[in-house]
């Protein structure tokens, strides 16, 4: 950690998010006692991993307790609900990481203050240590706390910072709700693999296959995502003769623009309903 902690690093929500996230510390080298999961019944998994690193856990917001993180990994629509029971967590050091899509820095604080609030927005393959994550800091967050924020982020995967708060919508519509993408194009391929008469399962298991030797090798490899795209396309041959129906003027991209921005029309949509 950059920076000393003057109180625990409290977890709101001990779901997927929350787990991965507590893991990511733990085998990062953070104390579990200087941690306090606050859920009222967390599943299996997590209460083990509570129970057999020292964590702290409550089923409510204890009294006499100032944190110096706390993290919201509860979804958009329990954040009413959620925060205000936080406000006596919050001092003067505070600093707050939320991760809900489309709840913004003005929402969180009418809640718990004025406070050094981060926007994150993480995504699923943190579960593994292998997410991407998009944040942005309030005008409190100070770079020590900025530097410990990053610490905080860093374990499930690279952090990047934005330039503005409206920035995250972008970011949840393009690596938060991508995963989703990803897993839907092997669905396709796979499906169009079937009609071309390969057994479902066999079809399943190439496309599988095929788009995670792709993302690990894009992964792996100093070349972008065009030259990669290139490197197994030859001229005349098969994949160009995909690439050509998939890159036409209404092909994949157009798709795409349509999908992303819808995507963060609702990002947007959910932060004017607060």
């Amino acid at each position: 950690m950059q920076e000393a902690l003057s109180g625990p690093i409290v977890l709101i929500g001990a779901g997927n998010m929350g787990g991965a996230m507590l893991g990511g510390w733990l085998k990062s080298g953070v104390r579990g006692g200087d941690v306090l999961v606050i859920d009222p019944g967390p599943p299996p998994a997590m209460a083990k991993l509570i129970a057999d690193n020292g964590v702290g856990h409550a089923t409510s917001v204890p009294e006499g307790v100032k944190a110096s993180v706390i993290f919201l990994a509860v979804k958009p629509q329990v954040m009413d609900a959620a925060l205000p029971p936080l406000r006596s967590l919050v001092g003067p050091e505070t600093v707050i990481i939320s991760v809900a899509a489309g709840k913004t820095l003005a929402f969180i604080e009418r809640h718990l203050g004025e406070a050094a609030i981060v926007r994150a927005m993480p995504n699923t393959p943190a579960l593994i240590g292998r997410g991407v994550t998009g944040a942005f800091p309030s005008a409190r967050v100070t770079e020590a706390k900025r530097m410990l924020v990053q610490d905080l982020l860093k374990v499930s995967g690279p952090v990047e910072w934005v330039a503005s708060e409206t920035d995250i919508d972008a970011v949840t519509a393009v690596s938060g709700s991508g995963p989703a993408y990803v897993f839907y194009l092997v669905e396709c391929m796979a499906e169009a693999g079937r009609k071309l008469g390969l057994e479902a399962d066999l079809a399943m298991r190439l496309a599988r296959e095929t788009v995670a030797g792709a993302g690990e090798l894009l992964y792996q490899s100093p070349d972008d995502a065009a030259r990669l795209r290139q490197n197994v396309t030859s001229p005349g041959g098969t994949t160009a003769a995909a690439l050509a129906v998939l890159m036409a003027d209404d092909g994949m991209q157009p798709l795409f623009d349509k999908a992303i921005a819808a995507a963060r029309k609702r990002a947007q949509e959910l932060a004017a309903s607060e």
